[in-house]
């Protein structure tokens, strides 16, 4: 077995300063400059960047057993408790097995008409020529969709009840995750304080919505099917707790990355007006005066194919780790228990080794959501193995909906003296200081 080459540094931090600088540079940065693997230090702790479709494979699939969620990740407990992001093992296990039924193809398609109708229903009050923050009206429709297909439950005013704490969340996690030192959660910092109340505020409308479901009839979405679940040995419910921990999870992972990833493919459409204009014509020809539906899936290709290309550029789950529980090889690498691995889909699916013209948007390179020659793990932005997102076809189908429903209706432009977009790679891969568009209606 071989050791993995490490970059040398002689500062007690090792490369965290220049980690936290800009992590996608650095990353970058040693993806130019190595070819398999290459390890780092954050302080005390060895990380190892992996850069071969091989070896990802490995950590997420063949020898995921040798993993948990890495411990920065465990950060997000704060707010996730033991929700499916979070949990190990067999806690795991159960978890995913409990909420798979509300991802399946038959569930997915039954919540194709209220993606497509909330959609309508939130544009409907644009106005002809108006500027609008598409990064935060994204946040708040996809935070709509996600309570009315999981929690049968109207979100109206979701920034300002969910959203705007959810921002406030990632912002202080993300800090404390890059962080060495860091105030333990009890002390009553500034930063813990707005943290604390951030959560208290959503927990308030999810208990309020558990509270409500106890005390009426059952619904068949996803908190009914959990409130139904019963342990197989003790035929015990999940408590409230339990309830909160998977609703708190499925709310943040369930809009967050659906919006982030809808305004890079807005952003991506403004920029390149002849994708754009071949986006409209597989609209108006598949759609015409008609509301978008499940069945309109199958011929909104183009469309689709945007969504997948989008996502290769901007992946919102930018950057996954893991933390080996036991020593492990990994191709003809040694990693050691306690050393943490990361895998980034930004720096891979970039990556000129796999995809040509990669730093081009080319939405044609894709047929039902692969490039052809380019191998597995290579472009991953749901994650795989085990832990795959348990809603990729959910997001997938809830993006291609919703942008070919907007598109339907309004052109969109950037806005005259905008800031130059960078990505701010928070959790998730957000634009930095918001996108703000033009929104035009459609003679």
């Amino acid at each position: 077995m071989l050791e993995v080459k490490g970059l040398a540094s002689y500062s007690p931090l090792g490369h965290l300063n220049e980690f936290r600088k800009d992590p996608i540079y650095f990353l970058s940065e040693l993806y130019r400059n190595h070819d398999t693997i290459v390890s780092f230090r954050f302080a005390h702790r060895k990380m190892n960047l992996l850069l071969e479709p091989d070896l990802i494979k490995e950590v997420l699939v063949t020898k995921q057993y040798s993993f948990h969620k890495s411990k920065p990740f465990q950060e997000m407990k704060t707010l996730l408790g033991e929700g499916l992001l979070t949990s190990e093992d067999e806690v795991h296990m159960r978890q995913r097995r409990l909420i798979q039924p509300s991802f399946t193809k038959q569930h997915i398609q039954s919540y194709a008409k209220d993606m497509t109708l909330l959609t309508e229903e939130f544009i409907c009050s644009w106005k002809d020529g108006e500027e609008r923050l598409i990064s935060r009206d994204m946040m708040e429709l996809t935070l709509a969709i996600i309570a009315k297909t999981m929690f049968s439950m109207d979100l109206s005013q979701g920034h300002d009840r969910v959203g705007k704490h959810f921002d406030i969340i990632m912002e202080i996690a993300t800090k404390r995750i890059r962080s060495v030192l860091k105030a333990p959660l009890k002390l009553n910092t500034p930063k813990n304080k707005s943290l604390s109340e951030a959560i208290k505020a959503i927990d308030k409308v999810l208990y309020e919505m558990i509270e409500k479901r106890n005390s009426s009839e059952t619904k068949e979405d996803l908190l009914g099917l959990l409130m139904q679940a019963r342990d197989e040995e003790s035929n015990e419910g999940m408590t409230n707790q339990q309830l909160r921990d998977e609703a708190m999870t499925i709310f943040l992972a369930g809009h967050e990355t659906t919006a982030n990833a809808l305004s890079w493919c807005l952003y991506l459409l403004s920029q390149h007006p002849d994708k754009a204009k071949l986006l409209y014509e597989e609209v108006d020809r598949v759609l015409g005066k008609k509301r978008a539906d499940y069945q309109s899936m199958k011929d909104l290709i183009y469309t689709q194919q945007i969504i997948w290309e989008s996502l290769r550029l901007y992946p919102p789950a930018w950057l996954i780790s893991r933390k080996a529980i036991e020593d492990v090889s990994i191709g003809d690498f040694r990693i050691q228990k306690g050393e943490t691995v990361m895998m980034s889909s930004y720096i891979m699916q970039r990556s000129e080794r796999y995809f040509s013209h990669a730093e081009e948007f080319l939405p044609e390179r894709f047929k039902n959501g692969k490039v052809e020659g380019v191998p597995e793990y290579a472009y991953f932005p749901f994650g795989g193995g085990p832990r795959v997102c348990i809603g990729n076809h959910f997001a997938i189908m809830e993006a291609t909906l919703v942008l070919a429903t907007v598109v339907q209706h309004y052109t969109i432009a950037l806005a005259p003296n905008h800031h130059k977009l960078e990505t701010e790679p928070l959790i998730t891969l957000r634009p930095k200081d918001g996108l703000r568009m033009i929104v035009k209606k459609r003679k």
